[in-house]
């Protein structure tokens, strides 16, 4: 068997081309503001005067825009131009961050949520993640797209690591120098949109190589048009059905009200609350780095499924611990786990699609994790306002990722990708 190390973690690093490396920063940057955001929306939307049932409701309505306009940019990428999406994603973020923070009215609120940009979990949200792995499976050979992956997630966690952290040390900061809280967290919010700006200026600057090859004209044409999607619509479709089931279970806790957990339960301030999110924002880094080597020894996966059990058995024990430095060192552990099978999910699906139907595919499962994510903070939320159920949405949560990882390795465990196999007897 090959060394992991030769499939390529420093050699896929070094040979980013100028493209890949704009890339690397856009989603430098993005995560970076989402993982500032994460921590600050909730506490914001509750400092406006804003129940529990309404921060649901934003919160999910936010998701199921998201996922209607990235499936319509995501499915015609490939034909509008990728670059061009990526520019309208970084739009959205910056209208929707300004209109958060002008506005306390909640159907201005919702309307900003629904057709703006919002990540109100600290993870991807719009166009932006299935754009990007499919311009960089352009711009990187096949035996390293899995390790090319693990760093630009790796990229992607530290980033959301520090973003996590300056929001909550920055809304400390000012809160302690006499700022009204709302006011505070509002400051991240004007942040988020100027971010989203200098996104949109970033990807000016990538060049045509990221494009996809024109496909040829085939019998399947009218479903490509309206989909995207030719000769992979299966696996993409049974693919896209088991990471709804995962995102529906993730969804129950994002980042946003795993930090209203904390605040509620433990009475952690934001600077605490940023601390913390960013050493489980580190230790996710880590955890996505590591999947690429594992990942060369056992299959795609099976790192997937392996690796991805034990992290939600430590999630549903985080509302059993009873003190907070228990439940931290729970919810760290999980962090240290839970990410190895990102990056192995994203080249998997690459690997099992057409080319010229990487962003489609890249959109469709991308669209089908959000849309499930929608649906469960406006159920959690009310739990974990509500003393009684608020360690409900970690044992939902866990159960279900269970669920997804025993249904996933019996779908594809005799299906490795193209290549793995091979790879595996060299």
């Amino acid at each position: 068997m090959t060394d992991p190390t030769d499939a390529g973690l420093i050699v896929s690093l070094r040979g980013l081309t100028r493209d890949g490396r704009l890339l690397f920063l856009t989603r430098v940057l993005r995560m970076y503001s989402y993982g500032a955001l994460a921590v600050v929306l909730v506490l914001y939307l509750a400092s406006l005067g804003l129940d529990p049932l309404t921060i649901g409701a934003i919160l999910t309505l936010s998701l199921i825009g998201d996922t209607l306009i990235s499936l319509w940019l995501t499915t015609n990428a490939d034909r509008l131009g990728r670059r061009r999406v990526l520019i309208a994603g970084a739009t959205l973020m910056a209208i929707a961050g300004v209109a958060f923070a002008l506005t306390s009215v909640v159907a201005l609120l919702i309307l900003a949520a629904t057709i703006g940009v919002i990540s109100p979990t600290g993870n991807e949200v719009g166009p932006f993640l299935a754009v990007e792995q499919a311009a960089l499976s352009e711009t990187t050979p096949d035996v390293r797209r899995t390790a090319t992956f693990a760093w630009y997630n790796l990229a992607g966690y530290v980033a959301t690591a520090f973003g996590a952290l300056s929001a909550g040390v920055a809304t400390q900061v000012l809160i302690d120098a006499g700022w009204a809280d709302v006011n505070a967290y509002r400051a991240i919010v004007v942040g988020y949109a100027a971010l989203g700006l200098l996104i949109g200026l970033t990807v000016s600057f990538v060049g045509a190589e990221v494009e996809p090859p024109r496909p040829a004209a085939s019998a399947d044409s009218g479903v490509r048009r309206r989909l995207g999607l030719g000769r992979s619509k299966a696996i993409v479709a049974r693919l896209s059905g088991l990471f709804a089931i995962d995102a529906f279970a993730g969804g129950f806790v994002p980042q946003a009200l795993m930090a209203y957990w904390f605040h509620l339960q433990f009475g952690v301030p934001p600077a605490a609350l940023g601390a913390l999110f960013f050493a489980a924002n580190l230790l996710a880094a880590v955890s996505s780095l590591s999947a690429a080597g594992i990942a060369a020894r056992i299959g795609l996966i099976n790192t997937m499924v392996f690796t991805h059990l034990p992290s939600n058995v430590l999630l549903i024990l985080v509302p059993f611990m009873p003190t907070l430095p228990l439940a931290v060192v729970c919810l760290l552990a999980r962090y240290a786990l839970s990410q190895m099978d990102v990056p192995t999910r994203q080249s998997y699906v690459m690997a099992v699609v057409d080319p010229d139907e990487r962003s489609a595919a890249a959109g469709v499962t991308g669209v089908a994790r959000t849309t499930g994510a929608a649906i469960s903070p406006s159920i959690s939320a009310p739990l974990i306002a509500n003393a009684a159920f608020a360690g409900a949405p970690f044992v939902i949560a866990g159960g279900l990722k269970i669920v997804y990882d025993l249904l996933l390795f019996a779908a594809f465990r005799a299906h490795p990708a193209p290549g793995e196999a091979a790879a595996a007897k060299a």
